[in-house]
C-alpha cells in the first residue's frame, strides 16, 4: 500500500496524499491537495473517469513516493 491514492479529478486522474475516508473514495465535489500541488475537485468515479489522462506530475511524484518506500 502506497502513501498515496488516485482519484479522477478536473478532466485527469490526479493523486493524494489527502487522508481516506472510511468508504475509500474522497466524496464527488470534495476539494482535495494533489501531488502536483493543486487543489481540485473530486470528479464521480466512473469507469471513463479511470481512462482520463493521469497528471504527469502527479505521476512523477508518485513514483519518487513509491521509490523511497523500497
Amino acid at each position: 500500500m502506497h502513501p498515496f491514492r488516485w482519484t479522477p479529478a478536473e478532466g485527469k486522474r490526479h493523486a493524494t496524499t489527502d487522508r481516506r475516508r472510511l468508504t475509500r473514495l474522497y466524496p464527488v465535489s470534495e476539494q482535495i491537495e494533489t501531488l502536483c500541488g493543486q487543489s481540485v475537485e473530486v470528479a464521480e468515479p466512473s469507469e471513463l473517469a479511470w481512462l482520463w489522462e493521469t497528471c504527469v506530475s502527479c505521476n512523477e511524484s508518485a513514483h519518487l513516493l513509491a521509490a523511497s518506500e523500497s
